[in-house]
């Protein structure tokens, strides 16, 4: 339950360089590529409160945290804060094919649109060569409504409590110094070998592709995301081989 003062060092760049030289807070909910790093509890509610008192908008990345992987639609929902702005990518068309978008508030939008001009002027000029591309926006619908008809959301949310018991295993394993999840996330943070950094992780990514086990390394770290599909026999599966690869570690 500590943690969220952590967000009053935004009040110390206001100090410095007043609120009306910010424009925006940009976040992610919980970092994904640093190495899955959860924030602490209240510390998003708290920067959204700073950035409303100081008219400073909240930006939310969600490439990676967005569409099912908190056990929500979004980080936003599953935290409970919602930001002005909200980017979103790779799991709106489950990777089949590049797509981003962004959403924001119905004020940021009114702005743009109240802008002055002639009627003949584009408010808001923006696109790309490949915006909007028909097979991409066919790969995200097609995304969506399996989301949906097949309930991989609720299978996440569901699924949360033993993913977590399945991290948390891992306890007391030479060389685990942290573990952290959410939703169907995890790291697990391993201690370095002295004057070689990563290099225990990555022994740890070959030893897991031998048994047939792909898992991600950052640094250190070990990123676990297994797809919205997963049973417990997968986590199972997940789990075992993962331990008698840390237990056999150097």
């Amino acid at each position: 339950d500590k943690g969220a003062e952590l967000a009053d060092d935004l009040l110390n760049l206001i100090a410095l360089h007043d609120a009306s030289n910010i424009a925006a807070v940009i976040v992610e909910p919980f970092a994904g590529s640093a190495g899955v790093i959860i924030p602490p509890k209240g510390y998003l509610q708290r920067l959204r409160d700073i950035c409303t008192a100081n008219n400073i908008l909240l930006i939310f990345d969600e490439v990676i945290t967005g569409f099912g992987r908190c056990g929500a639609w979004t980080g936003a929902e599953a935290f409970g804060v919602t930001p002005d702005i909200l980017n979103f990518a790779k799991q709106v068309t489950n990777g089949a094919q590049p797509m981003g978008g962004v959403v924001v508030k119905q004020d940021i939008y009114d702005t743009f649109m109240s802008a002055p001009g002639p009627d003949y002027v584009a408010e808001f000029m923006h696109g790309y060569t490949y915006s909007a591309h028909p097979v991409a926006c066919a790969a995200a619908l097609a995304s969506l409504d399996i989301y949906k008809e097949e309930g991989l959301f609720e299978n996440c949310a569901n699924l949360s409590k033993y993913w977590e018991d399945a991290v948390h295993s891992l306890k007391g394993i030479k060389n685990v110094i942290d573990l952290r999840n959410m939703g169907l996330i995890a790291g697990i943070e391993l201690e370095s070998i002295p004057g070689k950094p990563t290099a225990r992780a990555f022994n740890a990514f070959l030893k897991a592709y031998e048994q047939g086990l792909l898992i991600r390394t950052t640094g250190d770290i070990i990123a676990l995301s297994p797809p919205l599909i997963v049973t417990k026999g997968h986590i199972d599966q997940i789990f075992d081989k993962l331990a008698g690869v840390l237990k056999n570690l150097d």
